[in-house]
């Protein structure tokens, strides 16, 4: 990253937040979100990760309680599985292999396995949909204003996030649920489509093979479609605790707020996702699949997954608030701050309307 001296255009201006000296944390001269004294513009993917474990490194404690006490739980249940009913997702399997057979794809492995893979994901999510809108909802909020605390050169303050929590939530879980609306009719959308679309061509008279290969392309692009989706829906969750817009305004603000830095968004999916899927991989082939003589090795070795599973979270949570302060940074005007973090202005704000 680029230093520069104080009568200079700075990408970033370090100040030291320590009196050690043993940490320093990027910091801009003016900002309207009341977080000053730092300063920064448009970041790659890899500014980002390194903006991201520089503030864990700060505030690592808070960090941390947040990942055992919110994250840790969910990502148990998660690569468990102990929630779902494998009777459900073998039903489900086997009416999408139907479902696939007569659109004109060959059930070849590949589609087998995609068919399964779709029905536990859709199962699994079904069936932690409780804790996502609660624990792990709850960590993105407090991962959000952790980092603007961290910005604002404060220390974690859990009674003023609980205030701020129970004034804001109903806002927080609005635009959850809009972006939970958005994924679910990208899916449905690429499912109809794709059934629509091999069909026809079976009906035209394509071998299975130009078939499959026709899908696997759709398929890409779905991909690229769906992961601009998901980035959308995370920086709206921010913005719904940074600002005050929630549910389709915060959609549509985040949608212009990252116009021309779509692609360190996907970057940034593109990481968690294979940082989330190397794990979900390692639990399944290491725990569920394999155990040394007594099952020893699931001892330590599931406890230490769910651990790096919650950490992955961790850090697409912290990446997507980092992102968020890039994006709005690069495209706002430079203005005086306060020092407060904009979640305490608000709260403050809101007790003084309801006082009145």
């Amino acid at each position: 990253m680029e230093i520069s001296g104080a009568g200079c255009s700075p990408r970033f201006r370090s100040e030291h937040l320590r009196k050690d000296g043993s940490e320093e944390i990027p910091v801009r001269e003016h900002s309207d979100l009341g977080v000053h004294n730092y300063e920064i513009q448009s970041m790659n993917a890899l500014d980002i990760l390194r903006e991201t474990i520089r503030i864990l490194r700060f505030n690592s404690w808070a960090f941390m309680a947040i990942t055992v006490l919110l994250i840790c739980p969910v990502s148990a249940v998660l690569l468990s599985n102990v929630t779902v009913d494998e009777s459900i997702v073998k039903n489900l399997t086997i009416r999408l292999m139907l479902v696939a057979r007569t659109s004109g794809l060959p059930l070849r492995s590949i589609i087998k396995q995609s068919c399964q893979r779709f029905a536990e994901m859709v199962i699994s999510s079904a069936s932690c949909f409780p804790l996502y809108a609660t624990l792990l909802l709850l960590s993105k909020a407090a991962v959000v204003y952790s980092v603007d605390c961290t910005y604002s050169r404060k220390k974690f303050d859990v009674s003023k996030f609980c205030v701020i929590i129970a004034k804001f939530w109903r806002k927080i879980l609005s635009t959850y649920m809009w972006a939970c609306t958005i994924v679910i009719g990208c899916i449905t959308l690429f499912c109809v489509f794709l059934v629509a679309f091999c069909s026809a061509l079976s009906v035209l008279g394509f071998s299975p093979d130009v078939v499959v290969y026709a899908a696997l392309v759709v398929g890409l692009v779905f991909s690229v479609v769906f992961a601009n989706a998901i980035i959308i829906c995370n920086i709206a969750m921010v913005i719904t605790v940074l600002e005050d817009v929630s549910g389709a305004q915060a959609m549509l603000r985040s949608s212009i707020l990252i116009k021309g830095q779509t692609q360190v968004g996907l970057l940034i999916f593109l990481g968690s996702t294979i940082g989330t899927a190397f794990v979900e991989g390692l639990f399944e082939h290491r725990v569920k699949t394999l155990s040394y003589g007594d099952g020893s090795s699931r001892m330590w070795e599931g406890p230490l997954l769910v651990i790096m599973h919650s950490f992955v979270v961790l850090i697409d949570s912290m990446m997507s608030a980092v992102f968020y302060f890039s994006c709005r940074s690069f495209s706002m005007e430079n203005s005086e701050g306060e020092g407060n973090s904009i979640l305490e202005t608000m709260a403050i704000s809101a007790e003084t309307m309801g006082i009145q």
